[in-house]
């Protein structure tokens, strides 16, 4: 059991994923000082809010 939230997360997703993408998603993560998966979750929530505009 981890930490207590508001906000579980308890679905996992897994995918193929290429190269280049997985070099610069460990940059992303590295610069940003968030995990891969934070980084991962704010590029949907970015895009979504780009399809409402």
């Amino acid at each position: 059991m981890g930490r207590p939230t508001d906000n579980p997360k308890a679905t996992t997703i897994k995918f193929r994923i290429d190269e280049e993408t997985i070099q610069k998603l460990d940059e992303c993560s590295k610069k940003l000082n968030i995990s891969k998966s934070e980084v991962l979750r704010n590029g949907v929530h970015r895009i979504h809010g780009d399809l409402k505009k």
